[in-house]
C-alpha cells in the first residue's frame, strides 16, 4: 500500500480534470480525494496498492482530452481518513 499527495499545474481547472480523476480513482480501487487550489492547480491524495497508483499518476500527466499539464509534484503521504475516494471543495 501506499498514499501519495500530487499538486498537478497547466490548464486543470474548468476542464473536467477533477471529475475525470475520480473516475480513474474510483476504477482503479484507489482512495482519497481531489480539490482544486486557489492558485490553479488540483490537489489530490492517492492511495492503494502500488501498481495501481502509479497507474493513475501516469494518467494524471496526460489527464483528461481539454487538460494541459504541465507539472506533477508528488510527495509521500499517510492514507485518508476515510474510504472512497472524493471530491473535496476548494482550498
Amino acid at each position: 500500500m501506499m498514499a501519495t499527495l500530487v499538486r498537478i499545474a497547466g490548464r486543470v481547472q474548468g476542464v473536467g480534470y477533477r471529475d475525470w480523476l475520480v473516475a480513474e480513482a474510483r476504477a482503479h480501487g484507489l482512495a482519497g480525494w481531489v480539490r482544486n487550489r486557489r492558485d490553479g492547480s488540483v490537489e489530490a491524495l492517492l492511495a492503494g496498492d502500488r501498481p495501481s497508483v502509479q497507474e493513475v499518476l501516469l494518467a494524471c500527466r496526460r489527464g483528461p482530452p481539454a487538460a494541459r499539464v504541465d507539472s506533477l509534484e508528488e510527495s509521500l503521504a499517510e492514507d485518508p481518513s476515510e474510504p472512497g475516494f472524493h471530491r473535496l471543495p476548494t482550498a
